[in-house]
């Protein structure tokens, strides 16, 4: 049996890629803040899969957390073969509005720690020919949308990067951008969702089948929905111009910063 290990494994795409990964077999390293959710969700998919799910309490907005999590990819008693970087959150307010402090723990969580986090598992990957990363970014990454979308860029920059880097080793890398997810995401930012079109809502279950059959065919880019593809289309023929200003109003009514 294979072992992923999954930050922000408690909620939202975390938990979906959780679900199907605990239900396909594979044997489970779970990684969030809160130990007591953490601890139902290992009883719950041990209990209906027959899987061992590991906990791993740890804040990737701290250098002890970034550093437990690297220790465990490390690990090569016990290894792991699917890394899913997907913890993060949104800041809500527009550039100059947000504290300093919160945006750099934003960097600290989108940028640092994935790259500190797929380093270590790469590199022990690597050594054994095979294995897996997925590191969730958004279709923000494309569009000139504030700090949340410049660290996005910059996780779906990297990890085609690195990607390329590794090719022919056996570790595949992958950057998945989802739109807009039921999930916990825009609540805990306190961001209201009223005004988001019904259309442009992506069910988390879906997009984890559709991202993982993406890493299974070798893409290093997954928009993992016909309506968010088509969009991106556009936005690549679209005037930088027009589309900062598209963006800037609709980021202010939708999304994160």
């Amino acid at each position: 049996m294979t072992t992923a290990l999954i930050t922000g494994s408690t909620a939202g795409i975390g938990a979906a890629f959780a679900r199907r990964l605990a239900a396909d077999g594979h044997n489970l390293v779970l990684v969030a803040r809160d130990t007591k959710r953490l601890q139902d969700q290992a009883t719950e998919l041990h209990d209906r899969h027959g899987i061992e799910a590991e906990v791993l309490t740890a804040d990737l907005a701290t250098d002890p957390g970034i550093e437990a999590v690297a220790a465990r990819l490390a690990d090569r008693r016990s290894h792991v073969d699917l890394l899913v970087n997907n913890a993060g959150f949104g800041n809500k307010g527009r550039y100059l509005d947000v504290s300093m402090a919160d945006e750099l723990t934003m960097l600290k969580v989108h940028c640092e720690a994935v790259l500190r986090l797929t380093s270590a598992a790469s590199e022990a990957m690597r050594e054994r020919g095979r294995g897996g990363v997925v590191n969730v970014a958004s279709v923000a990454a494309f569009v000139p949308r504030g700090t949340y979308g410049a660290s996005k860029a910059w996780v779906v920059q990297f990890t085609q990067g690195a990607a390329r880097d590794l090719a022919g080793s056996g570790v595949r890398l992958m950057a998945l951008c989802p739109g807009f997810v039921r999930t916990e995401f825009h609540q805990r930012a306190g961001m209201g969702t009223d005004n988001i079109p019904g259309w442009m809502w992506l069910d988390a279950d879906k997009l984890v089948a559709a991202a993982l059959t993406d890493l299974a065919r070798g893409k290093t880019l997954s928009i993992p929905d016909p309506r968010y593809k088509a969009l991106m289309g556009l936005v690549k023929v679209a005037p930088r111009g027009l589309l900062g200003g598209v963006t800037s109003r609709t980021g202010r009514k939708y999304g994160p910063q």
